[in-house]
């Protein structure tokens, strides 16, 4: 089924024989337990990080049917067959990261990534070594014997570079690739289809799609989904059922949201690169095979640097300054100063996230109404600097 429909239907195949239209919420805490042999056998299969079909779920720190609604979903618009939800899309990271590295203590990064993946690496919390990549060239030569994992964000974030998966998968080897597709979402790109392991999303951004939900998601194989799982009964760091409702409610205009923000991102990007103000314009180059659209966040430079850039937010009126993106209304950051701003000095400025950097992640307002906001900002950016 193509991308549309699966967004309509997935996790929603046993309704008709639930006699209901949309899918119910669960919101318990814990399960009455009738009987305790076969309450015992689940709890050893969840223990084992599966999630049979069917099973008491025990404890909602356990499993949650609303939650594995939505897993089941994500796992079917990524063709993959199966995903684990998270209470934040850093906690799902952070999930992957202690399954795919044990016994194991490095990991390749292709930077840049997120601001808050970045520093969760260099920081060592997890006790993890991280050899830092620019490109697939870089991947082959930095694996080691203990490498866990290769980790990649493509468009990356905030920079907009396309990163080929493929070539990273092969570079890789036999170590598994985790592909950040959260700026891309499954309608414009599956990275499972061209080699990674596992595929995460920050869900509060384009799969929630309305700014009231925090979530994380990773889509990956069987075997690898329960390691995570795993994890994530060990750890707790569970997805409420009502954000899970949310996103779920969300996925079926996913398509056309990401779609109608895109044509906009794309009037915009065009006309932000004929300012005088602008000096760079950062958006992505869809090949139509890997990425099959460019999406709706773009980054640009404006000229005078910080000063500039925080005129710029402050001055708009429509756009919202702040930071994530993939809402349904306009938002707009500036990385090296709130996103990125824990990541390494000289690695900014290697990547050229500049003072003068700032990223727009459209929403679906009309585009003459969102230049216009813009325009002004620019106007009142080049006032300040000529005053």
């Amino acid at each position: 089924m193509e991308t549309e429909t699966l967004a309509c239907h997935a996790g929603r195949s046993d309704l008709g024989e639930l006699e209901v239209h949309a899918p119910p919420i669960d919101l318990s805490s814990t399960y009455p337990i009738p009987d305790l042999n076969e309450a015992a056998r689940a709890f050893d299969a969840f223990a084992a990080g599966e999630c049979p079909p069917g099973a008491n779920p025990i404890y909602a720190r356990i499993n949650n049917p609303t939650v594995r609604r939505l897993e089941l979903a994500v796992a079917e618009l990524e063709g993959v067959e199966d995903a684990v939800a998270f209470a934040s899309g850093m906690a799902s990271l952070t999930a992957t990261l202690l399954a795919a590295c044990e016994g194991r203590r490095h990991v390749v990064a292709l930077r840049p990534l997120y601001g808050g993946s970045d520093h969760l690496l260099a920081c060592s919390l997890l006790g993890v070594e991280v050899a830092w990549a620019r490109g697939p060239e870089d991947v082959a030569a930095a694996v080691r014997a203990d490498t866990g994992l290769v980790i990649l964000e493509t468009p990356q974030n905030p920079t907009l570079g396309v990163v080929d998966i493929e070539a990273v998968v092969a570079a890789a080897g036999d170590v598994p690739v985790l592909v950040d597709n959260t700026f891309a979402t499954p309608v414009l790109q599956n990275p499972a289809a061209h080699g990674a392991a596992y595929v995460l999303h920050s869900a509060t951004k384009f799969l929630g799609g309305h700014g009231d939900v925090i979530a994380g998601i990773v889509a990956t194989s069987s075997e690898r989904a329960a390691a995570i799982r795993r994890v994530r009964i060990l750890t707790g760091a569970v997805l409420h059922p009502m954000a899970a409702y949310l996103l779920h409610r969300s996925l079926p205009t996913l398509p056309l949201r990401v779609r109608a923000a895109q044509e906009t991102a794309r009037a915009l990007a065009r006309r932000l690169a004929d300012h005088d103000l602008v000096e760079r314009v950062l958006y992505p180059e869809a090949d139509g095979v890997q990425l099959r659209g460019p999406g709706a966040v773009l980054s640009f430079e404006v000229a005078g640097g910080l000063d500039a850039a925080a005129c710029v937010m402050a001055a708009v009126r429509l756009v919202t300054p702040a930071v994530s993106l993939g809402a349904t209304d306009t938002l707009i950051q500036h990385p090296a100063a709130l996103t990125h701003r824990l990541v390494d000095p000289a690695a900014k400025a290697e990547l050229g996230i500049t003072d003068g950097l700032l990223r727009l992640s459209v929403g679906l307002e009309n585009v003459d109404d969102l230049w216009d906001d813009l325009a002004r900002a620019l106007a009142a950016a080049r006032l300040r600097a000529a005053a």
